[in-house]
């Protein structure tokens, strides 16, 4: 498995939002208001993913009082990463369009609301996509003294 690369990242989310502002622009009235709810959920999903890469470093480095860590483990916590990096992209670029869309009606009470529930749920799915990223190069085996050599 390769590392996640940021630029991939950054156009899922410029393409996922220019969709979904096109969508909302023809279909806003239609629309269920956004929910508040999606910030400190993604915000407690990005604190856990953090502190299990600060853990899983740690372990993988086997500093002291800290039990050598699972193969498979880690593993595991890889892909996570990567799916929490891909689909925080997502997430984000649809918040992002909708942020687009509502941010040219600040001045009705409706879409202002809208427009800082839509810009908080970004910034929470971005803080995400870091989480996930530190989580995924904490995965990585560090290189031993033979690895460093040129051959």
């Amino acid at each position: 498995m390769t590392p996640t690369r940021p630029g991939p990242l950054v156009g899922l989310v410029i393409v996922v939002g220019l969709v979904t502002w096109a969508v909302v622009r023809q279909f806003y009235d239609e629309l269920p208001i956004v929910p508040w709810t999606a910030i400190p959920t993604v915000l407690l999903l990005a604190l856990g993913e953090a502190y299990s890469g600060w853990v899983t470093k740690a372990r993988i480095a086997r500093k002291p009082d800290t039990k050598p860590v699972e193969p498979l483990a880690v593993a595991r916590l890889a892909a996570l990463a990567k799916a929490s990096a891909y689909a925080g992209a997502v997430f984000a670029g649809v918040f992002a369009g909708f942020a687009l869309f509502t941010v040219q009606m600040l001045t009705k009470e409706t879409p202002r609301f809208e427009f800082f529930i839509a810009t908080g749920s970004f910034l929470a799915f971005v803080v995400l996509i870091g989480a996930a990223l530190y989580l995924e190069h904490s995965c990585r085996i560090p290189k031993g003294p033979e690895d460093q050599q040129p051959k």
